[in-house]
């Protein structure tokens, strides 16, 4: 025990990340990566997807690619700086689109293809010519 009172009293204040909410928030769930939110929360029964996740890209028809991917059924942007992404997932009814999306960003090989939010060997070669038909002539 030290007898002398100390020089100077702490302040009496928190962290200041005392205000987090206890729950995470719909925009934060959606972040997850799909294989965690499976594990937290179980399996979610979704329909069949090809989700295109691509970067910005010197194209002169790049804006029409974003209102297109602004028109999936899910639109994420990720990411700053040169790891900035573009995410649109589409269903299977949505291949019209998809392929409209496609080839504007596909000629990029920085452009991923996933298949139900998992890469997929041969997913640009055979998964994505399967879609394509399901567009109707």
């Amino acid at each position: 025990m030290n007898p002398d009172p100390p020089k100077h009293r702490p302040l009496e204040r928190f962290w200041p990340y005392a205000d987090l909410p206890e729950q995470p928030s719909e925009e934060e769930l959606a972040q997850l990566d799909p294989d965690l939110y499976e594990a937290l929360f179980g399996a979610t029964p979704r329909p069949f997807s090809i989700t295109l996740v691509f970067p910005a890209l010197e194209d002169p028809r790049f804006a029409d690619a974003l209102d297109i991917a602004r028109g999936s059924a899910e639109f994420r942007e990720t990411g700053r700086g040169a790891a900035h992404r573009y995410r649109a997932r589409f269903w299977s009814s949505d291949a019209l689109r998809l392929r409209d999306l496609f080839d504007i960003v596909g000629r990029s090989d920085t452009t991923e293809v996933l298949i139900d939010d998992r890469p997929v060997p041969y997913a640009r070669e055979l998964w994505l010519p399967l879609v394509w038909f399901l567009i109707p002539r």
